[in-house]
Formats: C-alpha cells, sequence, structure tokens
C-alpha cells in the first residue's frame, strides 16, 4: 500500500497538478514562481508555487495514525531509526559509502537503511517509520501494569552509572511480576525495550546531561548550525507595547501577546501569533504551524499582497526555557515532523540574541503607532496611550505582516549586510562561493500539521457521547464505540483522543483510530453558545464559589449572567471589553476542515449522568 503524500517537493522534474492539470516543474524562477510544462500537450507557463497541488498517489493513500494514539514502545522505535539515518537525510549527493558506513556503525544491512531512507522520504514523518500496519496496529501488546515495571526497572537499575546486566534486570523484572501475579515478559521482549533508547539517553543518565551535550549538541557555526535557510528557527514570546481597541466600542481593552519565530540564518521572520491570552503550548502551536505552512492565504485575509516566501519544516527549533515550550505534546509534533527541539542554555543569554533583537526591533516600530504605551514612564511622559488607542487586534495583524514582508524582510540588516529576503533567496539558490538548498518542501496538508499541534484529552465513549471538563459532546460517528473496552485490560474501558481548540470549546475533533480519520463532534445540547476554555474556567469558579454542583446547566447558567453583567459593563470596564474581544478573537479563527461525519441523531433518552471529576489541565496547555 503506498503511503500518503503530506509534501510537496519543488525541484526540476516533479510532477504536480496545476489548474487540474497534471504538469511538472521545469525550471525554479523564484521563491514563488516556477516554469511547468503540461504532461500531455507540452505547454510550459508560469506558475505561482501557492496554486500547486500534489499529485495523488496511484492506490489508495495508507491512513495516517494520530501521533498520541502510538504507542510510547512503536514511537521510541520509529524515533530511533530517523535517529539513525538522519545524517544521511542531510547529506546531499549521498552515496552508496555513505549509507554502508553508517549501517555498519549500528550493525544493520546498507539494504535496510535505504528502506528506512525511502519510507521516511515518502512522508517525511517519524511515524512512516513504524513496524508495517496490522490489524492490532495501535495496541499495546503487554498489559499496562507489566510495561510499567519494565520501565520503572530499566530506569532505576539500566539507566544509572553502574547499570546491571540485561539478565540481571530481566531476572529482576520477572521477579516482580511474579509477586504481583502478572504475565512476565520474554527476556527478548525487555531487550527491545532497552534498545529503543538513544544513546543521547544513556550517555546523560550515566555520565551526565553535560557529558551528553557535548557528544551530541552541534558546535559548528557562529550560531551553532545556522549555516542555510531554516536550519534554526528561534522563537519567543513578549507582551507588545501598545494598547489595542475592541472591533465594535472601539475602546481600550488591553496590551497583547506575540509569539514570534525568526530565522536565525536569514534574519527572515518565519512566523507569529498574537492573542490576549498569556503565552503557552497552544500560542507556540499555531506559531510553529504559521511558520510551517505556506501563507498566501493568511496574506490575503489581511488584505496584504506582497509576497512571504517562507515556509518548510526546520531543522531545529530553539527556545527560551519557559514551561510552555516543555510539553509532551509539542515535543512528540516537532519529532513528528522531524524538527529538532533545543532549549536554550542556562546562564548563556546569547542563545537567544536573534529573537531578542528582532522583538527589539518590532517594539521600536510598535513605538510610532498610537496607543502605545512605549518601554517604560520615563520615556511615555504625559503620553495618555490609553486615549490615543485606535487599533484593534486584526488591525494589529494586518500592520505587522505589512511592516514584516514590505519593511523588515526588504532593508538592510546590519548583522548580515543584506535584506533578509536576499540573504534566504542566497541560501535557497546559492552564491559564487556556496551551493544552496533548494526550495523546501511544501506541506500539502496543513489542516494536519495544525491538529498535530493541538492540545488533546482522552475520554471512554458513553451511550450519551463523551464530557469534558463536564461538557457533554455527542454525534452519530460515536456510536461505533460505545462502551468499547481497552484491549489490554478487560475490564477498563477504552479511551480515545480528542483534539481542542481552547479558544473555541463547542466542538472537538474526534479521532477515529479505525479510519484514521478526524470528525468535529458538537455540543450534545446545540443550544449552548461557543466558549473558549479559559471562560469555561472561570464559570466553574463562580459555580464552586456558590457552593453549587459542578455540572453542564450550573456553568451554562453561570455564563449567561456572566453575559448579561459584560454587557451592562461594555463602555464601563477593559475587563469586559478585553473578554469579549478575546471571545470574539477565538471564536473567528479559522478552524480544521476536517472530514464531516453523518448528520447526528441524539438519543431520545439520555441516562443520569455519572458522578464525574473535573477534567485535568490539558496536556501542553499548562
Amino acid at each position: 500500500m503506498s503511503t500518503l503524500r503530506t509534501t510537496l517537493s519543488l525541484k526540476p522534474g516533479v510532477e504536480v497538478f496545476y489548474k487540474e492539470r497534471r504538469c511538472h516543474i521545469t525550471h525554479i524562477l523564484d521563491l514563488s514562481l516556477v516554469l511547468v510544462s503540461d504532461s500531455e500537450t507540452n505547454h510550459v507557463e508560469q506558475a505561482k508555487i501557492a496554486d500547486l497541488k500534489p499529485v495523488p498517489p496511484a492506490q489508495v493513500p495508507q491512513p495516517k495514525a494520530d501521533i498520541s494514539q502510538i504507542p510510547d514502545a512503536a514511537w521510541q522505535a520509529a524515533e530511533r531509526k530517523y535517529e539513525i539515518i538522519r545524517p544521511l537525510l542531510e547529506v546531499r549527493g549521498r552515496t552508496l559509502k555513505d549509507v554502508e558506513a553508517r549501517a555498519k556503525e549500528y550493525g544493520i544491512h546498507a539494504t535496510t537503511l535505504y528502506k528506512w531512507i525511502r519510507k521516511y522520504e515518502a512522508q517525511g514523518r517519524v511515524t512512516a517509520l513504524q513496524v508495517n500496519a496490522r490489524s492490532d496496529k495501535g495496541m499495546v501488546k503487554l498489559p499496562k501494569e507489566v510495561e510499567a515495571i519494565i520501565a520503572a526497572t530499566v530506569e532505576s537499575e539500566y539507566l544509572t552509572r553502574n547499570p546491571k546486566s540485561i539478565l540481571r534486570i530481566c531476572q529482576e523484572i520477572r521477579s516482580k511480576c511474579e509477586r504481583a501475579k502478572l504475565p512476565a515478559p520474554h527476556c527478548n521482549t525487555v531487550r527491545k525495550r532497552i534498545d529503543m533508547l538513544s544513546d543521547e539517553m544513556r550517555i546523560s543518565r550515566r555520565r551526565g546531561r553535560k557529558a551528553a551535550a557535548q557528544q551530541f549538541s552541534p558546535i559548528k557555526g557562529h550560531f551553532p548550525g545556522a549555516d542555510y535557510p531554516l536550519s534554526v528557527v528561534q522563537i519567543d514570546h513578549t507582551k507588545m507595547d501598545i494598547i489595542l481597541v475592541d472591533d465594535i466600542h472601539r475602546r481600550p481593552i488591553g496590551r497583547p501577546w506575540i509569539t514570534l519565530a525568526i530565522d536565525v540564518f536569514s534574519r527572515m521572520v518565519a512566523g507569529f501569533y498574537v492573542s490576549f491570552d498569556p503565552p503557552g503550548a497552544l500560542a507556540t502551536g499555531l506559531c510553529i504551524a504559521h511558520a510551517i505552512l505556506a501563507k498566501d492565504k493568511w496574506l490575503a485575509k489581511h488584505n496584504v499582497v506582497s509576497e512571504w516566501p517562507c515556509w518548510g519544516l526546520p531543522k531545529t527549533i530553539h527556545l527560551d526555557n519557559a514551561k510552555e515550550f516543555r510539553g509532551n505534546m509539542l515535543q512528540r509534533a516537532c519529532k513528528e515532523y522531524g524538527i529538532n527541539l533545543e532549549w536554550r542554555p542556562v546562564a548563556r543569554p546569547h542563545f537567544g540574541g536573534h529573537i531578542e533583537r528582532l522583538v527589539g526591533t518590532l517594539m521600536k516600530e510598535i513605538h510610532t503607532l498610537d496607543g502605545t504605551t512605549f518601554s517604560n514612564t520615563r520615556e511615555r511622559g504625559d503620553y495618555d496611550s490609553e486615549k490615543s488607542a485606535a487599533m484593534t487586534l486584526s488591525d494589529l495583524e494586518s500592520w505587522l505582516a505589512t511592516y514584516i514582508v514590505d519593511v523588515y524582510h526588504q532593508r538592510e540588516h546590519k548583522s548580515i549586510g543584506m535584506a533578509p529576503i536576499e540573504k534566504f533567496r542566497e541560501g535557497i539558490f546559492g552564491s559564487d562561493d556556496k551551493p544552496g538548498t533548494g526550495l523546501p518542501e511544501k506541506i500539502a496538508d496543513g489542516d494536519r500539521v495544525r491538529l498535530d499541534f493541538m492540545p488533546f484529552e482522552e475520554r471512554t465513549i458513553q451511550n450519551y457521547g463523551v464530557v469534558i471538563d463536564e461538557i457533554h459532546y455527542y454525534h452519530d460517528v460515536l456510536r461505533r464505540w460505545i462502551g468499547e473496552t481497552d484491549t489490554s485490560n478487560s475490564k477498563a474501558k477504552r479511551k480515545f483522543m480528542f483534539r481542542l481548540d481552547p479558544r473555541d470549546i463547542s466542538t472537538v475533533w474526534f479521532y477515529d483510530p479505525e479510519v484514521m480519520e478526524y470528525y468535529p463532534i458538537p455540543y450534545r445540547d446545540t443550544s449552548h453558545p461557543p466558549i473558549s476554555l479559559w471562560e469555561m474556567r472561570e464559570m466553574q469558579r463562580q459555580v464552586k464559589e456558590s457552593r453549587k454542583e459542578v455540572d453542564e446547566r450550573a456553568i451554562f447558567e453561570a455564563y449567561e449572567r456572566m453575559r448579561e453583567v459584560e454587557v451592562e459593563a461594555q463602555g464601563k470596564t477593559k475587563a469586559a471589553r478585553r473578554s469579549e474581544q478575546r471571545r470574539k478573537s477565538g471564536l473567528s479563527a479559522s478552524k480544521p476542515a476536517v472530514k464531516k461525519a453523518a448528520p447526528v441523531e441524539i438519543p431520545s433518552a439520555a441516562p443520569p449522568l455519572p458522578d464525574l471529576k473535573p477534567f485535568d489541565e490539558l496536556d501542553d496547555l499548562s
């Protein structure tokens, strides 16, 4: 079965769809233009890269498993294969000698490495390196309790400065399982779990992080590894020095936050995300998705006619050590797309200097706008920022896009001696003394990228649907999985993965593990208004303070009271207007265009609701 093509290679000779015709690229003209030749008529014409689409595979594509549903053992095995072939993926003009040398280093046949390389390059995703799909794909073969014993024993007895032999570890695991009256795993199974551990982890646990960093961290270049476009992208958050107004009353509502990404090689802005919500994993994920994907439609939405030809998968994303950057889901999503995550070394602030200088440059421009707060009170003087405020959040986004593509990218950057767009172009097409990398591959499935970087929750499915944070959701597409038991424990209910956008929780996206597709699941009671996760938490707090039982009815009653107060407060307080603007911005955000299920049929009589506890924080929204 052929694999799903998720990227579009932009090289001469590659077959593409252009204006619903099968063509092939003949020449690359610029960062946004190519020449294509019609495969039937041989007619050659100029085409915008934004208008090209990948040619679908000849056979039915293999569905993509959601990365959060892949068992840890399977993920670690695929990750280990990727780490082995990664140096070969980065070699231009790779030869048989290169592959054989790498194969010898790991005791693997060169043919096996070629097979892994072909699989990865076909999809550009780490999950392509999983073992071929079987009917039991995605199921944990060992009971969870046994897996926990294996993991704990390997952690305490193998990943230490004085590791025990694998035979001793197997014996200890067997003893623990027998005492717990659990089936003991075969020693080969334990050995496979140990083989999945990366060399970096072994050295880090046995000799310390410093020793691991010295062996595995890149050390070349003025900034480690930033030698070509998208080799290193830095990301950081900051509160902007400007007060915005709401869309309706045009009155001040406060300062927004921006999450910003910069390509260190060229100093091009790779992407950004602006909102009134404090920094978190959602902002980080949306900024990364914005950086990865082509921006043509986004620019058109903001009426910006200039081009922003910066897209593609970064090799490395460099982050601060902030908590929101270390979520497990964010790390796995980056690994899935072959992105290496690195955190700024402690006490070495210059490693984040590029993004900080970009923020400084941006804030200087912001200080020229109406409503700026400047950088300090002395600089602001008697300037009334709130009285002068005039821009909405949407206005600011459009202003930022125009400034980035028409000003910042076009003027000379002192550190590189040329404009960022020229440096980026030089890195792509090469110079007299250095070859270029060529255009990066474009991600064809943008919606899947956004979903992969969204938070998620795992829940069981009951005959009344699914409950997330006291809110009930239902659609007929869930009926197939009602009451499903866990494959490794017949006494427990099976949990399923639901992706959700905290800006609008009126719909969640259910991942069907059988067809490997996402389906939108609405409120069970569709009369409820769309709300954000933050409004939800505020309503829960109000219900608890009133000493009422926290349930769906009480939550939405509190919401109605809260909205009445906000309406009365319009024109009186910034907090009320900011709350309304945050709600409006969240609900107007674009939603993934996922596959739609059949019309819903809500069961006529739902059983009494179980005693549910409020759900934990989202995996990577902490």
